[in-house]
């Protein structure tokens, strides 16, 4: 079994932008790729699990996401950091359009995308950390067992 330390993404490894996609506006909270470093090192999965309402309400594409995503992982390869995997859910019960107006298992505080990775990479959630800066990130690590902490 694997461990992990899963993070939030925005408010916990980037400054909160209110629906980041533009990969000008990324801003890396201090310290933070050194902390994912530090768990690279010590031989954990780095997972993050991020709610992406700005999908669900049309303000920006699941690629534009996945481009920033790409340019997180670049910025940190410059010092030997990655992120394994991104989970993200693209819905929202109230504010979503289309397809993505659902009431959803992914959508912290439920723990659909923690639970899938946990799968995935076969973690041992007793051995696992969970880093977020709100009260549903909090929520759905600790519905896992996983030690969750407020940043």
């Amino acid at each position: 079994m694997n461990k992990a330390a899963f993070f939030d993404r925005d408010g916990t490894i980037n400054v909160e932008v209110n629906y980041l996609y533009k990969i000008e506006d990324l801003k890396f909270i201090e310290g933070i790729p050194e902390l994912i470093k530090k768990y690279n090192d010590n031989g954990y999965k780095v997972i993050i699990v991020t709610n992406q309402a700005g999908i669900a309400r049309g303000y920006y594409t699941e690629e534009d996401m996945h481009k920033l995503h790409r340019h997180i992982n670049a910025e940190l390869k410059k010092i030997g950091a990655h992120i394994d995997a991104f989970y993200f859910c693209p819905h929202h019960p109230e504010h979503g359009i289309g397809k993505y107006k659902v009431d959803c298992n992914c959508r912290k505080p439920k723990p659909g995308m923690i639970e899938q990775a946990i799968k995935d990479f076969d973690i041992d959630v007793s051995q696992s950390i969970l880093f977020g800066d709100k009260p549903w990130d909090i929520e759905a690590g600790e519905k896992c067992g996983i030690l969750s902490i407020v940043v």
